[in-house]
């Protein structure tokens, strides 16, 4: 019987891996199953551009393993039991259970609302297609009546990105962004200096130090009793993982993120592995890799290489797990390039401007080539497995942990 891996969630984590796998899995020992709600695979970086009114690349995952040998699921998650080693599905057929022997947990995150009262029911965000479409059509509306105003609660990387690509693309909305603290307050002083100047050129206002505690449907209302108007309200203040984890019994952070070891291994269900948002990964630092793009491709890697050592009886690589800096976009044609130190706070120096966005532009373009071609460059030779039986692979990869 063929060991059987099933991959949930092909974002820029579980493409990854999956392609890879099957590049160097031998096809006679395994099958690759990918789990996913959407066809596409979806440029989560670039969802503010979306929303913005700009166009942005699409990939039909059907494209992306076509030759591969992986076997694409279109169907939506509802659960993992991982003592039984089945997954839970939804789908237009009705769904039902998809077993596996390793599994790959990539199911990204969400937005957080934190308990605040009408997010949910009022609030846009970005974290989707299919929320970041419903953003963009709200804004169109605005556009055709003439103008309206947008506020974009958080200055986190995405608020800030989503603010100023709002504003360069759509000059007729009155954007304000809404920082909980000072503006930018975790960048160093020159890159938060460059902000500034950002917003002012774009017409952004910027309102510090303020708390929304409550969303309504035309207006937001802060701690301090401040009642600002809004037209549309993006929610971009933090993220969250899907509740799955934690409740099918995998051990999980207090956020929901998955708890694994070095390698990505699930300290609870040794045949489970996880990436990305999903995963609370230390990294040499000692401090949790934050929720990012960076975290998904260093905590990927890891979890590949150990997935294919753990089969195949080979050596496991260790892949450095650091996080470098931050690159922030200010529409098209403005950026910040910030440093961090070994602590992940910023260091004094930081790049600006067209340099900056032309390096952002670049790290986009490569993230998606890289996921829409995951087998390129790989060596050929196919692996076969070192103990074909499942339960005899996880035993054996138990006393290697």
């Amino acid at each position: 019987m063929k060991h059987r891996i099933v991959v949930l969630g092909a974002g820029y984590a579980g493409a990854y891996v999956a392609g890879n796998l099957a590049r160097r899995l031998s096809q006679e020992d395994t099958e690759i199953t990918v789990v996913n709600a959407a066809p596409d695979f979806v440029q989560r970086l670039r969802l503010h551009q979306l929303a913005a009114g700009q166009d942005i690349e699409t990939v039909r995952l059907a494209d992306v393993f076509a030759g591969t040998g992986v076997r694409l699921r279109l169907a939506r998650v509802t659960a993992v039991d991982p003592d039984r080693r089945v997954v839970a599905l939804a789908d237009a057929d009705g769904g039902g259970e998809l077993p596996y022997d390793t599994l790959f947990y990539a199911l990204g995150s969400h937005v957080a609302d934190h308990g605040v009262p009408g997010v949910v029911e009022h609030a846009f965000d970005v974290t989707g297609l299919a929320s970041a479409l419903r953003l963009r059509e709200r804004l169109d509306g605005l556009d055709k009546r003439g103008g309206g105003s947008v506020l974009v609660v958080g200055d986190g990387l995405t608020g800030i990105e989503t603010a100023t690509e709002i504003a360069e693309s759509r000059p007729g909305l009155a954007v304000t962004l809404i920082a909980s603290g000072e503006l930018g307050a975790r960048l160093s002083a020159g890159a938060r200096a460059h902000l500034r100047r950002a917003c002012d050129r774009l017409g952004i206002t910027v309102v510090e130090h303020a708390t929304v505690e409550v969303v309504e449907q035309t207006r937001v209302l802060c701690a301090d009793g401040t009642v600002l108007r809004s037209d549309a309200t993006v929610w971009t203040a933090g993220f969250a993982v899907h509740p799955i984890a934690a409740a099918s019994g995998l051990e999980v952070a207090e956020n929901g993120q998955i708890v694994v070891d070095r390698t990505m291994r699930s300290v609870s269900h040794p045949e489970v592995y996880a990436a990305g948002d999903s995963v609370r990964a230390i990294g040499d630092n000692g401090l949790p890799l934050p929720m990012s793009c960076a975290s998904a491709g260093y905590t990927g890697k890891q979890a590949l290489e150990a997935i294919m050592g753990r089969l195949t009886g080979r050596p496991i690589p260790t892949v450095k797990l650091t996080y470098v800096g931050n690159h922030i976009s200010l529409g098209r044609r403005d950026a910040i390039l910030q440093l961090v130190d070994e602590r992940g706070l910023a260091k004094p120096k930081h790049l600006g401007g067209r340099a900056a966005a032309r390096i952002k532009a670049g790290i986009l373009r490569t993230a998606l080539w890289a996921t829409s071609h995951p087998t390129f460059g790989l060596p050929k030779r196919k692996r076969r497995l070192a103990v074909p039986d499942a339960s005899a692979v996880t035993a054996v990869g138990t006393a290697a942990a």
